[in-house]
């Protein structure tokens, strides 16, 4: 019952945040949306197909330099293009990555996706006069929907109309997603994490559904690296490093990777729990590693699974 109406109080609560908190705390939401895009592809890859990619900041990054070439060095400012060109910049380095990196499961996968994304990594760092090094490239302002919003400063924009708007591709996004994982190919997904071999015995072409699950995950990267570069204004390097990897991996595990809904809750989750800890002590590396032993000790199917837990214990 409570996992029923979780979806419609989450939107709720999404929606009239702007009216009802302070703008420093509508700024931390920003983050949580793109991260909750992008978990959404990785958990398809991961609780539905059995892969999991230790490099998907590659596609975040990607997403992020196509933001700071469109805006920076074309001149071209329309958000929708800006995310068409990040979504054909993903699938162009998806395709040939995937193709080698699906041939291999379990660990090897994760390493090798690793290994591209510091690949990337190295490329944005060492080529100053083209990725602008460590320095990065400047994002600038979009127009969304071809409005400029000029007479708004950056945070009344962030907080109004960019928030709306990332909301509202949040939520079709998830929309997508739960229509694909539904669908027979979802399915079809499901029968090749669980036993590959028989469902290859029964027709289905297990490579290719691992790189169309890999293509789909590296797209929604890309919207992401889209949205986290807007509120930040720069493109740099550190998107595709190794630790912001390693924070989406967090977030899937304290969401919960078996349920729909809970990479997307394991955002929300881990933005405002990182920014609390960080005001609380200068350890915060510490605690966080402490949390995740018990989460993987304790709480495997993080807090969606508690969630669930106590909704069966008070039916």
């Amino acid at each position: 019952m409570i996992l029923r109406w979780l979806p419609l109080v989450a939107c709720a609560l999404i929606f009239a945040a702007p009216s009802i908190a302070g703008p420093y705390y509508i700024t931390l939401l920003l983050p949580a949306f793109g991260y909750g895009i992008a978990l959404l592809g990785i958990n398809l890859l991961f609780g539905y197909t059995g892969l999991l990619s230790f490099g998907h900041a590659l596609f975040i990054a990607i997403g992020a330099y196509s933001a700071a070439y469109m805006t920076s060095k074309a001149g071209i400012l329309h958000i929708e293009a800006i995310f068409a060109v990040a979504i054909a910049a993903a699938l162009l380095i998806a395709v040939p990555v995937g193709l080698l990196c699906v041939r291999y499961v379990k660990i090897f996968f994760g390493i090798l996706t690793l290994a591209f994304s510091m690949l990337f990594y190295s490329f944005l760092f060492k080529f100053y006069h083209v990725t602008g090094g460590d320095e990065g490239i400047k994002v600038l302002r979009p127009l969304l929907f071809g409005h400029a919003f000029a007479e708004r400063d950056k945070v009344s924009y962030l907080t109004g109309p960019f928030y709306y708007y990332m909301a509202g591709l949040l939520v079709i996004a998830t929309a997508i997603m739960r229509r694909i994982a539904s669908s027979p190919f979802g399915l079809r997904l499901r029968a090749v994490r669980d036993n590959p071999q028989k469902a290859e015995y029964l027709g289905v072409r297990v490579r290719l559904h691992r790189l169309v699950a890999f293509l789909i995950s590296a797209v929604y990267g890309a919207i992401a690296g889209v949205a986290l570069s807007v509120p930040t204004g720069l493109a740099d390097p550190g998107l595709a490093y190794w630790l912001q990897s390693g924070n989406l991996i967090f977030m899937l595990l304290l969401g919960g990777y078996t349920n729909f809904y809970g990479p997307a809750i394991g955002a929300f989750a881990f933005i405002f729990l990182h920014d609390q800890v960080m005001s609380i002590t200068e350890y915060w590396r510490f605690v966080f590693g402490v949390l995740l032993a018990v989460i993987v000790i304790f709480v495997p199917r993080g807090l969606m699974g508690l969630l669930d837990r106590r909704g069966r214990w008070a039916t």
